[in-house]
């Protein structure tokens, strides 16, 4: 292709536009780099252009355009009227007289001073062009250049003070008169009083609306000093700290006590648990023989009750996609000047040595730099990980978030305090060795825009990217497919509450705020929350979109982290079943039903190694009395068990793995068995654990080296 440039055509804007050679540019570079296609002339493409000499906004045309291209100069007044007879502008999504001059200033500046090359200033002004966002704040995402930089460039265009505030002491009677909500939802803090003029460290210069605000909140004059933003963020975080973490842990259990985990049992169900086990004692007094019938009866009955249940769940789900699909096309057309901010909360402890590379799988996701809020939510004693995401000077979209150490030292309480600091209007939660597929965010909103207003979280699907490492990683992806392709898709499309992954689960962040966010005493936060937003009406679906996680590849790390788990399986059960009158009131009675057979399924892996052993020592010793305890109805009952339980297990992990089409890994299922017994002892130790230490969080150790995987 060949292009010129030409000052003077034969045909002019003025004559008219053609039709089929207004629309050949979209609307974001015709705006940003006033150009605009009007005719077709001896085979070359007419384009009026404010500035026909200038070499970036050549090129930007020529490659969009697919034929020799002409720029014919005209004045910017008769560009921005046929831009807007051909696109007719929406009045929000329109940059202002001031936001241009200082784009071009800040171009200009930047460019003369050689700060950036003409190819990151043509990257920068596409993505202007595509999201509207700031040309400052898109070359600081894009490390072009510091947020230093940006901030000295603004001071000079804006004619502001900056002040540093990296090793600043704050005053807090000053810092806090600014109302914490206006100082953390606008990024304003005050610093100083100067003879009755309040001086505030801002990020960016508020406007007169925002400059209002501050002024009436306080009750006094401001004058704005231009901060670091990183440095800034830090700063309110340590002003506001102690009510952010107030507020992360005992939100929920003094705003609603009832369906908090901060007591393991409710006094009814200490009676209720006491009264059983002496009822039981005294029948096997009285009649052992019958009484030990009847609990090994009664286990068959809820053993087989559950497997039938995940049965049927799976056949529903078979060979169907009941998740929300967002296709490539639609992904495409979303308007990037309409997307939110989204906030990334990433909870991190002792890992230091993965965030190199989380770092490269946030920056990888399909969505605008600049409209992400990514929260590394890192332990207060945890100075290696700290010191780290501080050493690699990171641009302003990632946060490292300080928790102040307290009890409970557990994720959820983690997340709890990040959500206060949250930007976006919707919220997800990734560990920090998860690798999302690249469009998941866009996926979400698409879900998100599809479906009814009570839809208030979409649950990505999670499987594994070492799942051929070993025996154990393969039983676990196994495991993970079947969950995640079958049964939650199927409780999804079916309405139940679903019990949320640990991760890839997306939020309205209002609402998740509404209900007191996840339960910091909770081990399997994930699940509470997910039953939670089911009580108050609220709903969940699944999106078709994977999450990439590491599996345990080590017997002692899985068991570390299943049992923690169980433990919080057990406390979600626990707490919901406090009243379960309440609680069938709440969901009805088809969804409490759903509620016992999953979250009580947990109990389900207690009671293996009891029937195991039974069947060893008959098979070893012919034990009559081992006999008499499957009378009749009993023994066809845990036959029935035996068979049909066995065979689900296996079956459930051979269909999510051929649902998924992982087929070099199903072959691993027909061993699953042996990785029940696992799930066995981790669900054992994980229910002494409710006894002796409830609330300690098992750490799971990851960072496995990628040349270790493949």
């Amino acid at each position: 292709m060949t292009t010129s440039i030409h000052r003077t055509g034969s045909r002019r804007l003025t004559d008219g536009l053609e039709s089929a050679a207004a629309t050949l540019l979209p609307e974001g570079i015709c705006r940003t780099f006033r150009v605009m296609p009007y005719a077709s002339q001896d085979g070359e493409v007419l384009v009026a252009a404010a500035d026909a000499d200038d070499e970036i906004t050549l090129q930007v045309v020529s490659e969009r355009i697919d034929a020799p291209v002409v720029l014919v100069r005209h004045t910017a007044n008769e560009i921005v009227a046929a831009i807007d007879e051909t696109y007719p502008p929406v009045e929000d999504e329109l940059e202002t007289v001031e936001e241009r001059r200082t784009r071009v200033q800040m171009a200009q500046m930047l460019t003369r001073s050689g700060l950036i090359t003409n190819e990151q200033l043509q990257d920068a002004m596409l993505q202007h062009a595509r999201s509207g966002d700031a040309l400052g704040e898109i070359l600081v995402a894009n490390s072009a250049i510091s947020e230093d930089i940006l901030v000295a460039a603004l001071s000079e265009i804006h004619q502001m003070q900056r002040v540093g505030l990296r090793d600043f002491t704050p005053d807090m009677e000053v810092a806090r008169r600014l109302p914490e909500p206006i100082a953390q939802r606008h990024q304003v803090l005050p610093v100083a009083d100067a003879d009755g003029t309040l001086l505030v460290a801002v990020q960016r210069p508020m406007d007169a609306e925002l400059l209002e605000e501050v002024e009436e909140a306080v009750q006094q004059p401001v004058r704005q000093l231009l901060a670091n933003r990183v440095d800034l963020d830090e700063l309110i975080q340590k002003v506001h700290g102690d009510h952010y973490s107030e507020l992360a842990t005992s939100f929920l259990m003094e705003n609603a006590p009832e369906i908090s985990a901060h007591k393991v049992f409710s006094t009814g169900q200490k009676v209720v648990g006491i009264g059983f086990l002496v009822l039981v004692a005294v029948f096997m007094v009285v009649s052992p023989m019958n009484t030990l019938i009847a609990l090994v009866g009664l286990a068959s009955a809820i053993y087989l009750v559950v497997s039938v249940y995940k049965f049927r769940l799976t056949l529903r789900a078979l060979g169907t996609h009941l998740e929300i699909e967002a296709t490539p096309e639609e992904i495409a057309a979303l308007d990037e000047r309409t997307l939110p901010i989204y906030t990334i909360l990433v909870p991190l402890y002792k890992e230091g040595n993965i965030v190199k590379r989380l770092v490269r799988d946030m920056n990888a996701l399909d969505y605008p730099r600049t409209r992400l809020d990514v929260k590394l939510l890192c332990e207060e004693d945890d100075v290696e990980t700290i010191d780290m995401i501080k050493s690699m000077e990171l641009p302003p979209h990632f946060h490292c978030v300080v928790v102040p150490d307290s009890l409970p030292k557990t994720k959820p309480k983690a997340c709890n305090f990040g959500l206060q600091v949250a930007r976006g209007k919707y919220c997800v939660i990734f560990d920090a060795e998860d690798r999302p597929d690249p469009d998941q965010l866009k996926k979400a909103i698409i879900a998100f825009r599809q479906t009814a207003d009570n839809v208030a979280c979409v649950q990505g699907k999670l499987n594994h990217f070492n799942q051929d490492q070993n025996l154990l990683t393969a039983w676990f992806a196994n495991e993970y497919s079947m969950h995640f392709e079958l049964v939650l898709p199927a409780m999804g499309a079916a309405e139940q509450p679903i019990p949320l992954g640990g991760t890839s689960n997306h939020f309205k962040t209002s609402i998740l705020r509404e209900l007191g966010a996840w339960d910091p005493f909770n081990v399997t936060e994930d699940a509470d929350l997910g039953i939670r937003l089911h009580r108050e009406g609220y709903r969940t679906a699944m999106i078709d979109s994977t999450t990439l996680e590491e599996a345990n590849s080590s017997v002692p790390n899985w068991i570390r982290q299943r049992s923690r788990w169980n433990k919080g399986y057990y406390q979600t059960w626990l707490v919901h079943m406090r009243n379960p009158i309440g609680l069938i009131a709440k969901i009805g009675l088809k969804d409490f039903i759903s509620f016992n057979l999953t979250m009580g399924s947990a109990y389900v892996l207690l009671m293996n190694p009891i029937f195991w052993s039974l069947t060893t020592l008959f098979v070893f010793t012919q034990a009559s009395f081992i006999q008499a305890l499957f009378p009749g109805l009993v023994f066809y009952v845990a036959s029935a068990m035996l068979f049909v339980g066995n065979f689900v297990f296996i079956y459930l992990n051979l269909a999510g793995s051929l649902q998924r089409g992982e087929f070099g890994i199903t072959r691993t299922a027909l061993l699953s068995p042996l990785y029940w017994g696992l799930m066995s002892w981790a669900a054992w130790k994980g229910f002494l654990q409710l006894f002796t230490n409830p609330f300690y969080w098992e750490k799971t150790e990851h960072g496995l080296d990628e040349e270790e995987v493949h």
